[in-house]
């Protein structure tokens, strides 16, 4: 499919990015690292500052600072690990922290009540702000994701880190696994989650704390970092007369207006409404075209998957990137400054590069189809979110459409794996599922239908046909409106459930740049991993019913993963997921309101 090039904003510049690390470096906030051999099973978590002064800016358009602040909390003698589940929508999620020796392994319950969804620690940093006179203008907390941007803090650190790269935000999520790798530093900021702050153009002082609960549960010293704030304020029209250039003009936010312009057209940048694959970013197509954006965290676009975050395809945010901040002896400033610039850069993290496009089989299967007895991945929905009333994707005048988002997650414990052939001159393609022994070798093959090109804005791309299917029952959950939509291109996008067996916490295709194809492609590889789901947002073709002539009353979308079972699973009886409405209003203005899903009360 056709993307914008990615309008991204790094605040934090390559210079910066180098000075951060040396005063890092000179300032010796890391500890030495401890013996390997006589390390403490339980991490030792600390929280350090990369840097002691940040310039923030706040943007005439659309007034407000974003508290970067330049804060980590490291971890040595060990992973910092936490479990984070709930066992279905009825009940709570907790959390449970993993502590590994060698090849033991023990946990420990977290307070109930502690963690409410998957986001991350609730109120772990406390912020107060300072002006030049003294007097407290600003205190608040903030939640800490351990998955957040990180880098290693010592060079004999694992080279890559094993946890996914953010928390998801799906308000269906099931599981999620967060850590901070032994001998790295993860981000406190909260990145693109984070609110603005209104402070005037100035000079501060912030005072950065972890909050008294998490120091006492994890044993993290009391020991506050202070980091001095310069708040610049800058106009987008002066940067524009002054002839600014393209990333100075990704680095304004977006006013209201053009947030909501943003929201409107971010799923039109991805896959089928991902938005947010890993170099799609919502401001991608605005700043094409001169409108001011939203700064972001300098991070690659994700949902949890490895995203993640909501990894992404949808209206959820990224966390911010992987950049090796700590490296800490003098002799490694060099080094520290060459792997910034390498990591600061869209699509890797900490200097890796994005891993490759899962590539099809160079030719189409030959030999007898079979099926067979190996693991397979077992398709679930979930149930629909996002759920407005609209006059459609084609703004239609007196017509009503019930909107709404759906996932469709493998809970493995086999991938699955689904390749595209086209004959020469066809519109079709010939649709092959894979299958694999334990060792990950190819061990059988079945024809599974085809693969057809939607044109259509937004998508773009190759459609695996009788994916899914989405249905409008009535209230005795009897079919009233079936949407049209049943062909989809496969994509990690969201985290549903890292805790399942096989679970694979760096899915290589989280958006549509890795997936899906061209109009040209001779072939096409999708692929859904275990443990990931497929978003499809509520603001593309095919994702709404027409209920322009339906009575109101009480109703529920069903999300149904593959339809007809072409495709071959452990189980086809978890297939389906209803999700409660009740329309009201009238013809033209009509109206929903959606119940709680049990304790998942997000519409």
């Amino acid at each position: 499919m056709t993307r914008s090039p990615q309008a991204r904003t790094n605040r934090l510049t390559r210079p910066s990015i180098a000075v951060a690390a040396a005063v890092a470096v000179t300032a010796g906030v890391v500890a030495a690292a401890p013996d390997a051999k006589t390390a403490e099973p339980t991490p030792k978590l600390s929280l350090i500052a990369a840097t002691t002064s940040v310039t923030l800016d706040s943007w005439k358009e659309d007034p407000g600072v974003y508290l970067d602040l330049g804060t980590y909390l490291t971890s040595e003698n060990g992973a910092f690990e936490l479990k984070v589940t709930r066992k279905s929508y009825k009940d709570p999620v907790v959390a449970t922290q993993v502590l590994r020796n060698g090849k033991k392994t023990t946990t420990k319950a977290l307070p109930a009540g502690l963690v409410k969804d998957f986001s991350g620690l609730p109120d772990f940093a406390q912020i107060s702000v300072t002006d030049a006179a003294g007097k407290t203008v600003l205190k608040q907390t903030e939640a800490f994701c351990p998955n957040n941007a990180s880098g290693r803090i010592r060079p004999d650190a694992p080279a890559k880190s094993k946890y996914p790269q953010s928390c998801p935000v799906n308000p269906f999520t099931l599981g999620s696994v967060w850590g901070v790798e032994n001998g790295w530093a993860s981000n406190t900021y909260a990145g693109y989650y984070a609110k603005p702050v209104q402070l005037a153009a100035g000079t501060y002082t912030a005072k950065i704390s972890v909050t008294k609960k998490y120091r006492d549960l994890f044993g993290i010293a009391n020991k506050p970092r202070s980091v001095k704030v310069t708040v610049r304020e800058r106009s987008w029209e002066e940067e524009e007369s002054q002839g600014a250039d393209a990333s100075a003009r990704s680095a304004a936010p977006q006013s209201s207006k053009s947030a909501k312009s943003a929201a409107g057209h971010q799923g039109h940048q991805g896959h089928d409404g991902h938005g947010q694959g890993a170099d799609a970013p919502a401001a991608s197509a605005h700043a094409a075209h001169g409108a001011p954006a939203r700064p972001e965290a300098p991070a690659a676009r994700t949902a949890g998957a490895t995203p993640t975050f909501n990894v992404g395809h949808g209206p959820y945010p990224p966390a911010p990137p992987a950049l090796p901040w700590a490296l800490k002896k003098e002799s490694l400033q060099r080094q520290a400054f060459s792997a910034a610039t390498v990591g600061d850069r869209p699509g890797q993290t900490d200097g890796s590069r994005q891993a490759p496009a899962a590539k099809p089989n160079a030719k189409r299967p030959t030999g007898k189809a079979t099926v067979p007895d190996v693991p397979k991945p077992d398709l679930r929905s979930l149930p629909a979110y996002g759920i407005t009333v609209s006059d459609g994707y084609e703004n239609v005048p007196g017509k009503d459409y019930l909107a709404f988002s759906a996932n469709v997650w493998n809970a493995g414990p086999a991938k699955l794996v689904v390749d595209g052939f086209r004959s020469p001159g066809k519109e079709l393609m010939d649709a092959y599922q894979y299958f694999y022994d334990a060792k990950g070798k190819q061990v059988g093959y079945t024809p599974t239908g085809t693969m057809e090109w939607d044109p259509r804005p937004g998508h773009e791309h190759w459609h695996f046909t009788d994916f899914a299917s989405y249905r409008l029952l009535k209230a005795d959950k009897k079919e009233s409106v079936r949407s049209g939509k049943e062909a989809f291109c496969l994509a990690n996008t969201d985290a549903v459930d890292y805790t399942v067996k096989n679970a694979n916490w760096h899915p290589d295709n989280t958006d549509l740049s890795t997936a899906c194809g061209q109009e040209n492609s001779i072939s096409v590889r999708e692929v859904l991993d275990v443990g990931s789901g497929d978003t499809y947002t509520q603001d593309l073709p095919g994702q709404s019913f027409d209920i322009t002539g339906l009575p109101n009353g009480t109703y529920y979308i069903q999300v149904l993963a593959n339809p007809e079972n072409r495709l071959k699973e452990t189980n086809y009886k978890n297939n389906s997921a209803l999700r409660k409405v009740v329309l009201g209003g009238k013809k033209g203005a009509r109206t929903v309101k959606v119940p709680a899903h049990h304790l998942v009360n997000a519409n």
